[in-house]
């Protein structure tokens, strides 16, 4: 399952962002705002159907509200405050809500000179990772505390994003590599060894956008594809550098119905380390179906 999926991922990748460098129309300008809600990601809610070894659930819930600053639309500086917050009910008694992760992040971008279709956009993010926990990290038997566990963590991430647009498959596309850094003394000492504090992300997006668009209706994608890869480096439970554990991977597909206003259906294959706050050891590989938001308008 993950040889194919990481096929799929870079068939995915080169064809269509080589595809994609055709520009013979009229430059297509993308907006600091669409560009960091494809950056921040979107708010989703999963059935309770997932397929894996994940433990059974009700329901997986991120919330991403984002708040903007700026000076005006044509700024090439824009800051984002985003209290994200993940949730998990378990299908258990009395249906509960175990230490859900808390995620506050700040985020600058500057979006550099646009050339023709392409925008190039650097972005800076510090955030914290927590599960609003105190109790002891490991229990008396020398596991890690899953209920009740403390969990902390603070990184930055840098990087930069670069947006296209494909006049053959009336598509845009974004591609993404960051670092993310967390620093010697903003983890706390119980996640040394054992949670990697170097982590590289590339993401590769395509929104497709119907054909047909009336002159008074905003361009919505119409269906969106999503891969990503995070590679996690540094010293992590004795693994050799090169090890396929250290890989993280992700496969979304969005579908928006016409009769549906701002949310759509979409499906995600995963594979990799639980991003769960204190489940981090967990290696999971799970398909999941959901409702997700998709506000983007081009």
């Amino acid at each position: 399952m993950l040889k194919i999926s990481l096929l799929v991922l870079f068939i995915m990748f080169f064809f269509l962002y080589g595809a994609g460098q055709e520009r013979d129309s009229i430059p297509v300008r993308i907006g600091l705002t669409i560009i960091s809600q494809v950056n921040q990601g979107n708010s989703y809610i999963t059935f309770p159907t997932d397929i894996g070894n994940i433990e059974p659930l009700w329901f997986e819930g991120n919330l991403i509200p984002n708040f903007y600053l700026r000076q005006s639309k044509n700024s090439r500086v824009m800051g984002v405050l985003t209290p994200q917050i993940i949730i998990r009910m378990y299908q258990e008694k009395s249906y509960p809500v175990r230490t859900p992760s808390y995620m506050p992040q700040a985020t600058i971008y500057y979006r550099l000179k646009s050339m023709n279709n392409l925008t190039k956009t650097m972005f800076f993010r510090f955030a914290h990772h927590s599960n609003g926990q105190d109790s002891s990290f490991y229990r008396d038997t020398g596991e890690i505390n899953l209920k009740s566990g403390d969990f902390a963590t603070n990184y930055f991430e840098t990087g930069f994003i670069i947006t296209n647009y494909s006049t053959r498959f009336n598509a845009h596309q974004f591609f993404k590599s960051s670092l993310e850094i967390h620093p010697q003394g903003w983890i706390q000492e119980e996640l040394d060894g054992i949670y990697s504090r170097y982590r590289w992300h590339n993401t590769f997006s395509i929104f497709k956008i119907p054909t047909k668009n009336t002159t008074n209706t905003a361009k919505r994608p119409d269906i969106s594809l999503k891969g990503e890869t995070i590679w996690m480096f540094g010293k992590l439970n004795n693994l050799a550098g090169s090890s396929l554990d250290r890989l993280n991977l992700s496969l979304t597909f969005y579908y928006h119905p016409k009769f549906l206003e701002d949310i759509g259906l979409f499906v995600q294959f995963y594979h990799g380390s639980d991003y769960y706050n204190i489940y981090f050891s967990h290696r999971l590989d799970i398909l999941r179906f959901g409702l997700m938001t998709e506000k983007l308008r081009f």
